[in-house]
């Protein structure tokens, strides 16, 4: 089992999770944070620490949301390690209401 982020990240990236993170498994992109499964630990620490609950253990995400399973997998192998707590982005009020939110994702 490996922990992926899904949709509500998108236009948000808060990144409490990625400083309870004990072996740095999550990834940065423009406007979305990824887990490299391949480091991911299964510790759980950081479901909680999501405040748009955007975080899921593989078999518990969402079915609308499965594509995002491999693409944590994909973009974590591109993007950089992100170790630091950063401000989240500048309309993550906003955009954690928002719902369906793929199309927006930025891979570059």
């Amino acid at each position: 089992m490996t922990f992926v982020v899904t949709e509500a990240c998108v236009n948000c990236k808060h990144t409490d999770c990625v400083e309870v993170c004990p072996v740095d498994a999550f990834r940065e992109g423009p406007n979305f944070l990824v887990i490299d499964p391949g480091a991911c630990i299964d510790c759980i620490a950081c479901v909680a620490e999501c405040p748009v609950h955007a975080i899921y253990a593989d078999v518990d995400v969402p079915p609308a949301m499965h594509d995002y399973i491999a693409l944590n997998e994909e973009l974590a192998a591109e993007w950089p390690v992100i170790t630091r707590k950063k401000p989240p982005l500048a309309e993550a009020e906003h955009w954690a209401t928002v719902t369906d939110k793929r199309a927006a994702l930025r891979r570059a």
